[in-house]
């Protein structure tokens, strides 16, 4: 049912993308639909989605508003030509923007709201605050003060406690200031880490990683993977497993053993592997060649997954 729902909400309208040399706009405004694309409401950090992998309500922050990733996945979304307006989170104005957001969603306002009149309330429950956005967060220059702010709000808001969210590559879940912001998070509060890719060929097509300044990431598949394990061994850990078409093909039957393998490699390390999230491009990517993979495929695809680790696994 819940599936059900979100799709309907996802199908409202087409979700709108800035051309090349678009203007920047004074403030991040959208008028865009749940489940498709993310909704500013006129803010500069904070947005809200209605997410299948959360369940319903996401509240975001967009960590990296400079767009800096090291990755330029096949199936991004995000348009990096037209210029950005903020280059580095304002932490005054962050905090300012969740606890407005979360006012509203508190006081069942965000109904009102563009684009979520017709949203069926029980998916405008909250269920996270996830750090994302239009880079992968790890590369944030001001990451632990940005876990910081979000906690205090948290903590000192007067709000219902609420789950917070890492969403990201893991190629600098290493970094010095990740591992201090990830010391603030609690036993209830979730790191979602990106696995896509059983081979570095396989990695290089889909993931795509691009060079970065120092201290360098981990942007090979065996970084990544040391990654994921050393942090899984501290804590759970959700994997994150987008496939998607390429030119109308998927991935490999060889390709899928593979990353069972490294799953199980991961496993049998001693990763704590909380859930397996087998999904593939929702939304509209800035790339015209990629497509969603059938759900017969994905299906498959977390079948094996647990047939052959004993993972959870589900598909959204």
């Amino acid at each position: 049912m819940l599936n059900a729902l979100l799709s309907s909400a996802e199908s409202a309208a087409p979700a709108p993308r800035r051309g090349p040399g678009a203007a920047v706009p004074p403030a991040r405004t959208s008028a865009t639909i749940p489940g498709r694309t993310r909704n500013f409401f006129g803010n500069r950090f904070v947005y809200a989605v209605i997410s299948q992998r959360a369940r319903g309500l996401s509240v975001g922050i967009n960590v990296n508003p400079d767009q800096d990733c090291n990755f330029d996945c096949a199936y991004c979304e995000v348009d990096r030509q037209p210029p950005v307006r903020d280059h580095r989170v304002d932490l005054d104005v962050l905090s300012t923007e969740l606890r407005h957001m979360l006012t509203l969603i508190q006081r069942g306002k965000i109904c009102e709201l563009p684009g979520y009149q017709s949203v069926p309330a029980d998916l405008l429950q909250l269920k996270e605050v996830a750090l994302s956005g239009d880079g992968e967060p790890t590369l944030c220059p001001d990451f632990s003060a940005v876990v910081e702010a979000v906690a205090h709000v948290r903590a000192r808001a007067g709000f219902p406690f609420f789950k917070l969210v890492l969403i990201t590559n893991a190629t600098g879940l290493h970094l010095s200031p990740v591992q201090e912001g990830l010391r603030l998070f609690t036993a209830q509060d979730e790191i979602w880490a990106k696995l896509d890719a059983g081979t570095q060929a396989h990695l290089d097509k889909i993931n795509r990683p691009v060079a970065a300044p120092e201290p360098a990431p981990n942007t090979s598949l065996a970084g990544v993977l040391a990654n994921i394990l050393a942090l899984g061994r501290r804590r759970p850990v959700i994997l994150q497993s987008l496939f998607p078409l390429i030119d109308g093909e998927g991935p490999t039957t060889e390709e899928i053993n593979q990353y069972i393998q490294r799953l199980r490699e991961l496993n049998e390390g001693g990763a704590r592997i909380e859930m397996v999230q087998v999904y593939s491009a929702h939304r509209p990517a800035v790339r015209a060649n990629v497509g969603h993979l059938p759900l017969k495929t994905l299906s498959h695809i977390a079948h094996r997954v647990r047939q052959e680790t004993g993972l959870k696994a589900e598909v959204f």
